[in-house]
């Protein structure tokens, strides 16, 4: 790590974790396509490691969103680019209404570990302004919302597959950074899906999903027991499987079957 940034201490409540191999920042902005009108916003500036190579490329304007101050006074005084906004700011309060003007947006970013879901779920719901992005995030995270089946499938790997194409990346080890974590990273690629067959009651349908996932290890009959009066509208071959052994298509064939005849909402 530059001498010149060990004056500022690093704040562990923010996870900072900062990236020191630029191959890694290269292949994230391999798997984007960039030009002159691009809009790009980074979560988590630091130092501005990723912030410079991303100046690199051809974009319109770079918006680089950090929470801490001591970092962002930082960033302010050794950045100076006419495409750059530094933004004293939590991602996680924004209002994403703020990314209208210039969408669609990019997201690149070396996400600190604690709020990589609160991060993708507010890409979720503002989905419509994003184009696409790589993110840096824990390598056991990655693989949870990459599942199709099996061990670690559950439902962050249904919800993030339902609304966006993901694709696996680089594993990065903890030498690339400074301070090294504990654990592996991976770069994840994502987009938005273009289209999405309509959920009907969606909202809903997550929070059944949610009952069906809520002890993994145990059979869909034992999970739904405690939140549905009549278990015979699903078929048996369904009850005495477990969550994690049902596809996206499963679900949703239950659903049909359910869906106007609970007892209850799902929470």
């Amino acid at each position: 790590m530059p001498r010149r940034v060990r004056t500022i201490p690093l704040k562990k409540k923010y996870g900072q974790h900062f990236l020191r191999q630029e191959s890694y920042a290269y292949q994230m902005l391999d798997q984007v396509a960039l030009d002159k009108n691009s809009s790009v916003f980074e979560i988590g500036g630091g130092d501005g490691f990723l912030t410079r190579i991303i100046l690199q490329e051809k974009l319109a304007r770079l918006w680089v969103f950090e929470i801490d101050p001591d970092w962002v006074a930082y960033l302010k005084q050794n950045i100076v680019d006419p495409r750059v906004t530094i933004i004293d700011a939590n991602i996680l309060d924004v209002d994403f209404a703020i990314f209208k003007t210039y969408k669609p947006w990019t997201l690149l970013a070396n996400l600190p570990y604690q709020i990589t879901f609160p991060v993708l779920h507010r890409l979720h719901e503002n989905r419509d302004f994003l184009k696409e992005g790589v993110i840096m995030i824990q390598e056991e995270v990655a693989q949870k919302i990459l599942k199709t089946h099996g061990r670690g499938y559950g439902f962050s790997s249904l919800f993030f597959q339902y609304y966006f194409e993901l694709r696996a990346l680089s594993k990065v080890p903890p030498s690339a950074f400074y301070p090294p974590p504990k654990v592996f990273s991976r770069l994840l690629y994502f987009k938005p899906h273009a289209y999405l067959d309509p959920i009907p009651d969606e909202e809903r349908f997550w929070k059944f999903v949610k009952v069906c996932f809520k002890q993994p290890r145990r059979t869909l009959k034992n999970n739904l027991i405690q939140v549905y009066i009549n278990l015979s509208l699903i078929p048996e071959q369904y009850l005495n499987l477990r969550a994690q052994q049902l596809s996206m298509e499963d679900f949703l064939e239950l659903w049909e079957l359910i869906r106007n005849k609970l007892i209850k909402k799902t929470s």
